[in-house]
């Protein structure tokens, strides 16, 4: 069982703090508000968290002195999102330890594709690795010889259907959204244009239906995703 993923959410704008903590939970992760510099800094010392988003422009303590204070975190990400876009004020706290910077007004989907990102670049740093051999129904995958069979049949796939169909294997229950897919297989955020994945996807379980007919081992989840038939 993963652990939870705790967000720490530095934003004194009640609205704007409202709208990120929701985006946070819809992605699955727990999300803790902190309205002042200060508070914020007392939820950090308190506990290990996932990641930070921090605002600049907060009272009690700046996003700036803040960051300043916290420079020997290891494993936590932090996404600045202030509306002081200069190039000045980027660089700056780039410079000073941020891993990423969001421009207010921001876009709702870029903001959840970027937590993603960042979080998914920390965690690989501590990811189990795979088995080398994953098996599903007939389905069998070896990461080691980069070879696939379906019912005995030997599959030629390219590396994209062959990470795919390896997250797949990896969690055979889990339904992955297009997003989820694309942004794990391309290792960049996904902004919606599912094109890409479709065409992939379909090459794959037509190659699949080629080499074990009569067999169907992805199937579609209807406005969610995929995932290998149960």
């Amino acid at each position: 069982m993963n652990n939870p993923i705790h967000i720490l959410v530095a934003e004194d704008d009640n609205d704007i703090s409202r709208l990120l903590c929701s985006i946070i939970k819809k992605s699955g992760y727990i999300a803790q508000p902190a309205y002042s510099g200060t508070e914020a800094l007392l939820y950090l010392e308190q506990r290990k968290w996932s990641m930070l988003l921090l605002d600049l422009m907060l009272p009690g303590m700046t996003g700036e002195e803040l960051l300043s204070r916290i420079d020997n975190r290891d494993d936590m990400p932090v996404i600045i999102i202030s509306a002081k876009g200069e190039p000045k004020t980027k660089v700056s706290v780039l410079r000073g330890g941020a891993d990423d910077f969001i421009t207010k007004p921001f876009d709702v989907e870029e903001v959840s594709a970027r937590i993603d990102a960042r979080l998914r670049t920390y965690a690989r740093i501590a990811q189990p690795a795979l088995p080398h051999v994953l098996q599903h129904k007939g389905l069998v995958l070896d990461r080691d010889t980069m070879s696939v069979t379906a019912d005995g049949a030997e599959l030629t796939l390219t590396a994209r259907e062959f990470e795919i169909l390896s997250l797949l294997l990896s969690a055979p229950k889990k339904v992955f959204t297009k997003s989820n897919l694309y942004e794990r297989v391309w290792q960049e955020p996904f902004y919606g244009d599912d094109n890409i994945m479709n065409v992939h996807m379909s090459n794959l379980r037509s190659k699949l239906a080629k080499a074990a007919p009569g067999c169907d081992f992805i199937e579609t989840v209807w406005g969610m995703g995929y995932r290998l038939k149960p």
